[in-house]
């Protein structure tokens, strides 16, 4: 979600070796931008803050600052924060196409994250206009739907999101969770060992082999050989 974003906000950001010590929009930008490679998502997300509130409304920039910092407190565990940005990137000008569905999908994320699954849906079904080919939109659709207890909408994104993505760890993890849902354990059972598969380092696939070991059956996991050991 932040990658079309901070990809337009870096454009407009210094590129010299440091930020400068100076309290501008740009400057702001750049400190964002550093502090988000350096994992601080918190810190981040207030130099986005920072940077909105020192700019124009009227800048179309300023919309891509607040949704920027919304997702940043997303990854910061702090939905009630991202939601109130969010919010405010998109009644401003300046969020188009795709831009203006993946922050939707963000506000969808921190719905869903305090508990309002009905915003939450709601603000899925106006992102889809635009970002429809996204397989992490389908992916979190899936995931929304278990929550709703609509099995059958679950069914349907998540094979979607196979469609666009039908190798992505967390896209099978989900799909495995999805046919447990439905009833097919030994569905299930194959999407998580695909997925323990080809992230077995990685928290994803760390996660679904679990998931199979919860199963009853202590997961054989073949290395994709292009994995690092």
């Amino acid at each position: 979600m932040i990658f079309l974003l901070a990809a337009a906000l870096a454009a407009a950001a210094p590129q010299s070796a440091a930020c400068p010590a100076l309290v501008t929009p740009q400057a702001l930008v750049c400190r964002a931008l550093e502090a988000q490679k350096e994992g601080d998502s918190e810190a981040a997300a207030q130099a986005f803050e920072e940077a909105a509130r020192a700019s124009s409304d009227k800048d179309p920039r300023t919309a891509r600052m607040w949704a920027a910092a919304g997702n940043l407190w997303i990854a910061a565990g702090e939905p009630g924060k991202a939601a109130l940005d969010l919010d405010k990137a998109l009644a401003l000008p300046g969020l188009e196409a795709e831009q203006r569905g993946e922050a939707l999908l963000d506000r969808a994320r921190a719905a869903e994250a305090q508990n309002d699954l009905k915003t939450a849906r709601a603000k899925l079904n106006e992102a889809v206009k635009t970002i429809a080919e996204d397989p992490f939109y389908w992916y979190f659709s899936a995931a929304l739907a278990i929550r709703e207890n609509d099995p059958a909408t679950a069914q349907m994104a998540i094979n979607k999101a196979l469609t666009l993505a039908p190798s992505d760890p967390t896209v099978l993890f989900e799909a495995g969770h999805v046919a447990d849902i439905n009833g097919d354990r030994e569905k299930a059972r194959s999407y998580w060992m695909r997925a323990a598969g080809s992230d077995p380092h990685g928290a994803v696939g760390k996660a679904a082999a679990k998931a199979v070991e919860m199963l009853g059956v202590t997961p054989t996991v073949k290395l994709d050989p292009s994995q690092p050991k």
